[in-house]
């Protein structure tokens, strides 16, 4: 069984973003969640929502299923993060010029499942 769980539009940088889901990916979900809990990103906040949600999808899809649901089998086989829309913003400068200051903002997906889904050489943290 897989679940998927998907953000869009974060205002956080994918930079900023891609190092909290490195600390996530491969560990069991309800590792995860404590990891993400005491980190001190910015980025840990909607992250650590992300992975409660695609716990909740999976309790939803395994009652769907009629199957039985182990909320500590589940582990995180996918995490990545992909770059959304910039937004540009102009600060005025000295001698009548303007500056450009990027908001950058993400997309994150999340993807749980049992231990064995696990793609080849993505285990552990990297």
């Amino acid at each position: 069984m897989e679940a998927k769980a998907k953000a869009r539009y974060l205002r956080v940088t994918p930079q900023k973003a891609r190092r909290v889901v490195d600390l996530v990916r491969g560990q069991q979900a309800t590792e995860a969640l404590a990891v993400l809990k005491f980190a001190e990103q910015s980025a840990s906040e909607p992250i650590y929502k992300l992975v409660a949600s695609g716990i909740a999808n999976a309790r939803q899809q395994a009652d769907k299923l009629g199957e039985s649901f182990d909320e500590d089998e589940l582990v995180i086989t996918q995490a990545f993060v992909d770059e959304g829309p910039t937004m540009r913003r102009f600060r005025p400068r000295a001698q009548g010029r303007a500056g450009r200051i990027n908001k950058r903002t993400s997309h994150i997906t999340v993807v749980l499942g049992s231990g064995d889904d696990i793609p080849a050489g993505r285990k552990g943290n990297r």
